[in-house]
């Protein structure tokens, strides 16, 4: 995992008023994954969220199986440590971070919610529209 790298440099980028470009070769899987660990460090959203905010700007967001893993594990073992790695790095973000994710997430389940009812082309393509997996079913048990 790279999260903590990939965290630094964006927030980094970031601060200095710079853009910052988060790829991969499709930009579906595994720069997602990153823009992901990111926003849920700078906000209190779990992956889901995180990944909906995503998805709001670039629809065919869909970390593979094996990411969307190490995000659960993430969120349930990490993130808080990340948050507070953050702060204690870079003071508190004075930024409109949160509410530009909150009208993000926003925008992204008015549309979702428009394209169910009423029955049109998904605003989300077939790629992010595959439902998530639960924690639990990622296990070594057999």
């Amino acid at each position: 995992r790279h999260f903590r790298e990939s965290i630094k440099f964006i927030h980094e980028c970031r601060l200095a008023g710079e853009g910052c470009l988060v790829h991969c070769l499709a930009g579906v899987s595994r720069s997602v994954t990153l823009v992901v660990a990111y926003i849920m460090t700078i906000t209190d959203f779990g992956w889901e969220d995180a990944l909906s905010v995503v998805r709001a700007a670039r629809s065919c967001a869909n970390p593979n199986m094996g990411f969307q893993k190490q995000l659960q594990d993430f969120e349930k073992h990490d993130v808080d440590q990340f948050r507070q790695w953050l702060k204690e790095e870079y003071g508190e973000n004075s930024s409109q971070d949160l509410q530009e994710a909150k009208n993000l997430l926003s925008k992204y389940k008015e549309q979702a919610e428009l394209q169910q009812s009423t029955g049109g082309r998904p605003w989300n393509n077939n790629y992010s529209s595959m439902p998530s997996l639960s924690y639990s079913n990622y296990t070594t048990e057999t």
